[in-house]
């Protein structure tokens, strides 16, 4: 009979399958595929937005400071000692300004390699342990989560964190299978170690250290540590990491009162830190609560799948003890990866950004169950699981949409030329947390984000109903590229909403209106923290002076004999107002006390923030 014409004899329940992928089985195509993706999301508007005040441009004019004093060992800011970081993305910045010149582009790109090496480590670890389909699901929901995407629209080395552990873990996880682990397995997870380090200091070795142990302990295999070649990879580990830091100790010993590198990187940065006693404490801390949802919400829209995906880890002694297999075995140490590193903050101080080097790990977990999602029956616990999972983003999508489209309706676009600010209300206690800013939005203030609102609140709608309905057809993988789309224009949206709201967060159009008046002798001083309005000291490589106590990021380096000086009185900055030379004041007030009684013209205002001048400019008024 010809085939053509004979009857499908399957059982129904296997007709209902999604059919295997031939294309992803080939991992040239699945790796294309994943840097496409990676440059519409990421790649896009790399150079539209300003860098930010804060930990952007303070970052950055480290890299800048490092390029232009051609000393790759201590890091400078603002002209003072700035010993608080590790090198690492530093040095990778200041690379890139070698390359391809001082630009927001080039701050911005060793941070999007970055995240593209992220998303194809985790889809080759996905690969290696959980299988093709499931290292594509995983590269797929890291790449579209929504937590990885806002903190890499500044200046922070937590996705390179999570990089290196990925990496860690697959070395780790490739010495299990190994009856004797290979020198370049033992040697590469030291490697990936001490890179760590050099990335975010001592967590880089705590973390794995943590989930490794707890694996081994769990798994009763602790003898499993005298096989990874220990002497030999130390030395490894030490070869790259302890060059830079015994270099720092030299360069900057302790000097009268002030302590030294040593001190302050281990003692005040690590130790402190972690206890909540560093000096200074001019920071804020998450509550708790908030913490540990901000480390679902971080994965949305893939965040509904995270209660299903756990079922896999092994959860008995008895699996523990046994001979587990390779997904087991992986599942496992993803787990265990998460709860470190949310147990680690947990009791110390801790940012909404700290939990994202645990996001790959949480990628695999439910990228591993897509996957069997995908592979069983129509009827099965896990085609329902997905269902009712559907039903739950479709609701939320619903929410979303509902209170999106409300406040458009009652918004209203602002008049041509306002200032977003005018439209603000002002929460100063928040801003020590990184998006303390997005509490000062109001609904007028939402009559600005009308596009983007618009263009969110219905990918939203449209995506979770496409999702709900495919997977109701059994169509979970067509499902899962509906969020992927989904997710494509809600992140192009959130783009253009902060480049909405940058005139808030960064100084640019006031150091550039700075920049156009500048005669060598002028001077720059702001109201408050250097990180203020640290953006001034990068966009115009102008020294930065700061009325206010000693305090942030500058405090500990002008500690140093010979450190230049960066903090005003009153009475000295008065004596500087009233003197010959042009001087600059940064304030976001249109009466600062500063200057009751003194005479200033206003240079340029912009973002809620006034630049004001002790002398008439070609621009003041």
């Amino acid at each position: 009979m010809n085939s053509a014409m004979a009857p499908d004899i399957r059982p129904a329940q296997s007709r209902t399958l999604d059919p295997p992928n031939r294309l992803l089985a080939d991992w040239r195509i699945c790796v294309l595929a994943l840097i496409a993706l990676w440059a519409i999301i990421y790649m896009a508007g790399l150079s539209s937005a300003p860098l930010l005040d804060d930990a952007d441009t303070v970052h950055a004019e480290a890299a800048r400071e490092m390029l232009l004093r051609h000393d790759w060992v201590t890091l400078y800011v603002n002209g003072v000692r700035y010993l608080e970081k590790a090198p690492l993305m530093y040095w990778g910045v200041a690379t890139s300004y070698t390359l391809f010149g001082i630009s927001e582009w080039s701050t911005r790109v060793p941070l999007m390699l970055g995240v593209l090496a992220t998303i194809l480590s985790t889809y080759g670890l996905g690969r290696w342990a959980l299988g093709a389909e499931a290292g594509l699901d995983s590269g797929l929901v890291l790449a579209t989560a929504l937590g990885p995407y806002l903190f890499t629209r500044f200046l922070i080395p937590d996705v390179a964190v999570g990089l290196w552990l990925t990496l860690t873990f697959w070395l780790f996880l490739v010495s299990l299978q190994q009856p004797q682990p290979a020198r370049w397995t033992c040697w590469g997870l030291a490697a990936v170690c001490a890179l760590n380090v050099l990335t975010k200091g001592l967590i880089g070795l705590v973390f794995p250290i943590a989930a490794i142990g707890l694996y081994l302990l769990l798994t009763g295999n602790l003898l499993h540590l005298l096989r990874l070649r220990l002497l030999s990879s130390s030395l490894v580990f030490l070869a790259i990491a302890a060059p830079w830091h015994i270099l720092a100790a030299l360069r900057n010993p302790p000097q009268g009162n002030v302590r030294g590198f040593l001190w302050f990187y281990f003692v005040n940065e690590h130790i402190l830190r972690f206890l909540n006693k560093r000096v200074p404490r001019d920071y804020d801390t998450v509550p708790l609560l908030l913490f540990w949802a901000l480390l679902v919400l971080w994965l949305i829209p893939w965040t509904v799948f995270l209660p299903q995906s756990l079922q896999e880890v092994p959860r008995r002694w008895r699996e523990f003890r046994s001979q587990m297999s390779r997904r087991q075995q992986a599942y496992l140490l993803f787990f265990l990866w998460n709860i470190v590193i949310v147990g680690f903050f947990s009791l110390s101080t801790r940012q909404e950004y700290y939990t994202i080097p645990a996001i790959p790990g949480m990628a695999l977990l439910v990228g591993g169950w897509l996957q069997r999602e995908r592979s069983s029956a129509a009827d099965s616990r896990e085609r329902r699981s997905g269902r009712i999972s559907s039903s739950v983003l479709l609701a939320a999508g619903v929410v979303v949409a509902a209170v999106g489209f409300t406040l458009l309706f009652f918004s209203k676009p602002p008049a041509p030329g306002a200032d977003l600010s005018d439209l603000l209300r002002k929460n100063p206690q928040d801003y020590a947390l990184s998006f303390g800013h997005i509490l000062d939005l109001t609904p007028q203030a939402m009559g600005a984000f009308r596009l983007p609102l618009f263009g969110f609140s219905l990918a939203f709608l449209l995506g979770t109903l496409a999702n709900w309905i495919l997977r109701r057809r059994t169509r979970a993988g067509a499902a899962n590229l509906a969020l992927v789309a989904m997710m494509v224009v809600v992140l192009a949206c959130v783009r253009i909403a902060f480049g909405i709201f940058s005139p808030i967060l960064s100084s640019k159009d006031l150091a550039m209106a700075i920049r156009e008046q500048y005669r060598p002798g002028d001077r720059i001083v702001a109201i408050g923290l250097y990180e203020n309005a640290s953006s001034l000291n990068f966009y115009t490589g102008i020294p930065l002076h700061s009325l206010r106590a000693p305090g942030g990021n500058m405090w500990y380096g002008t500690q140093f004999p010979g450190a230049p000086r960066v903090f005003e009185t009153q009475a000295s900055f008065v004596e500087m107002w009233n003197g010959p030379e042009r001087v600059f004041l940064w304030a976001e007030e249109d009466d600062p006390p500063a200057l009751r009684g003194l005479t200033r013209y206003v240079v340029a205002r912009r973002g809620g923030k006034i630049i004001f001048a002790n002398q008439p400019t070609a621009s003041s008024r």
